[in-house]
């Protein structure tokens, strides 16, 4: 089983990881997770641990695992966004021929702000991809 455990353990977090070296190395043969790093995704910061210094493998091994969360990170937004499309669907559905009048009473003006929100921010945005295309073309 040792043989089949990777180098290092991220534990996420929030905002980030805790980064451990894993050693199984050792004369217990149990599984020791030494911390080595604090990282953030959002400002792309790696803190040592304590008054450790990190190797360039360390390193390398720590923003390689920093890009493939972030590319997670984007698919699973993406993804959040298409079953959104898919929400707006079935309430569609469920408001035209599901739901009570008091039901419809109860959520009516929450989706009409959001949805009339989302539509203001929808629509400035294309209308800022389009300005931005025609700069682009001039």
């Amino acid at each position: 089983m040792a043989a089949d455990l990777p180098d290092y353990y991220f534990r996420v977090r929030e905002n980030g990881a805790f980064v451990f070296r894993v050693d199984t190395e050792n004369r217990q043969r149990r599984i020791e997770m030494d911390q080595i790093a604090v990282i953030n995704i959002k400002n792309g910061q790696i803190k040592a641990h304590g008054e450790r210094d990190l190797s360039d493998e360390d390193l390398d091994v720590i923003k390689d695992w920093m890009a493939e969360r972030m590319a997670l990170l984007a698919r699973r937004d993406i993804d959040d966004i298409h079953r959104a499309v898919d929400y707006l669907n079935t309430t569609t559905h469920w408001a035209q021929s599901k739901a009570t009048d008091d039901q419809l009473e109860e959520v009516t003006d929450a989706l009409l702000l959001a949805m009339h929100d989302l539509r203001t921010v929808l629509v400035r945005k294309k209308a800022d991809r389009l300005l931005a295309g025609d700069k682009d073309d001039d």
